[in-house]
């Protein structure tokens, strides 16, 4: 840090000073405001903290943070990592992750879809992981297609940065195809709706799956799947030499967090972890910024899921307890979340069917008419804990998007 100019030292000991009063008065954890005092003193901040580094950025519309954490914990052998480890995905958390770890050699950054062209810009990053990308805060990032086509033009003006990219996601195949040099992952497309038609010419893909592998191609055109290097089947990864290892000890649940950790193996590899040190690594991850923690709370054990988008519920659906268990959901419309909800009409909430179901959040009512047209029968409660008290002592799955997400972490314990 003391190789920083004096006017770089001066904004980063007064983004420090403004995270510390953010948090003294319980305002989070203040990445955001103290990166925003650094920017604002010196507008190349970002820059200098990145350089000499060697940075991963990690992008998606489902799963950044979670990977991050993952690639985060899967690196500590090479020495002292510098992230952004609690989702403040934008440059101001990028400066206030650098800053606090002046001496890491690595940086993992998680980066907001939009951002990456931006962020790659000023830092120049060693490696980008791509893992998916599907339609959320449509009113903020715009259409999806838009996005891949400016992950194509940063990539390619960024010659120097090695792309990790699931080749499963037509968009993202895409977005990153024209990078110098790319490892495909075949990490798994569950969520398939934004991705029907070739982002190469508009034509409609056609796709094969069997129990081994996947493949897509355009019908009209010359775009296709590329051939994976590292693969995921069931619980078994795959890597480059063709050795297989068994993704049988990971803490986080579901399909979502397995190819997620095929995505971390992959980017640690190109720094010289191999799989069977990393492995053991990823399995230290339990929680990630509260994601899949399960609260204490008058005898009921309360899990927290969070959705987003249509895609990461149906994600968190693949974690549901086993039917009957109850479900509770919150939905706020409010500006991290989007202030749209017609999303909602693109999940399919059958799968709720025969469960106990109650809903709570600022937009309940938008909730309720959707589960109403998919004949899941529910319960509107005005608060969340009106449902936790509503359910016999044991298990609930509370499933919520970002904000309602963040008020019930702060009204059970707020937990990492």
């Amino acid at each position: 840090m003391s190789d920083l100019p004096l006017r770089s030292q001066l904004a980063v000991a007064l983004g420090r000073t403004a995270a510390k009063m953010s948090r003294m008065a319980g305002r989070g954890d203040g990445s955001v405001i103290g990166g925003r005092v650094g920017l604002r003193l010196d507008p190349e901040l970002l820059t200098r903290l990145a350089k000499d580094r060697k940075l991963v950025l990690v992008s998606a519309t489902n799963g950044k943070t979670t990977t991050t954490r993952l690639i985060t914990s899967a690196m500590t052998p090479l020495g002292e990592v510098a992230t952004n480890a609690f989702g403040a995905n934008m440059p101001t958390g990028h400066v206030s992750a650098l800053a606090s770890a002046p001496s890491a050699r690595y940086g993992v950054l998680e980066c907001d879809e939009k951002y990456v062209p931006m962020v790659l810009k000023e830092t120049g990053a060693n490696l980008v992981a791509l893992m998916n990308l599907s339609r959320d805060q449509m009113d903020r990032a715009a259409e999806i297609w838009l996005l891949a086509g400016k992950w194509r033009r940063a990539l390619e003006a960024s010659p120097t940065s090695h792309v990790i990219a699931n080749c499963d996601d037509p968009l993202v195949t895409w977005g990153a195809s024209t990078a110098k040099s790319v490892t495909w992952v075949a990490a798994g497309q569950h969520w398939r709706e934004d991705s029907w038609c070739c982002p190469e010419c508009g034509g409609p893909l056609d796709r094969q799956d069997t129990d081994e592998d996947s493949d897509w191609a355009c019908r009209q055109c010359h775009f296709r799947r590329p051939r994976p290097d590292w693969a995921l089947r069931g619980d078994t990864i795959t890597a480059p030499d063709g050795r297989s290892y068994p993704l049988t000890g990971l803490s986080l649940p579901g399909r979502a967090n397995r190819s997620n950790a095929l995505i971390a193996l992959a980017v640690v590899a190109q720094f010289g972890v191999p799989p069977e040190q990393a492995l053991p690594l990823l399995s230290q991850v339990t929680s990630v910024a509260g994601r899949y923690t399960t609260v204490e709370h008058e005898g009921r054990s309360i899990r927290l899921l969070l959705s987003k988008n249509p895609a990461g519920w149906l994600e968190a659906f693949d974690v549901l307890q086993p039917a009957p268990g109850p479900v509770a959901l919150s939905i706020n419309a409010q500006g991290p979340d989007g202030r749209d909800t017609s999303w909602l009409w693109d999940v399919d909430y059958r799968i709720l069917r025969g469960r106990p179901v109650w809903v709570s959040g600022e937009r309940r009512i938008d909730l309720a008419a959707r589960l109403e047209a998919a004949d899941v029968s529910f319960t509107v409660v005005d608060d969340i804990d009106q449902a936790v008290m509503a359910v016999p002592p044991g298990h609930l799955d509370v499933i919520a998007n970002y904000t309602a997400f963040q008020n019930i972490r702060t009204r059970y314990g707020r937990v990492v």
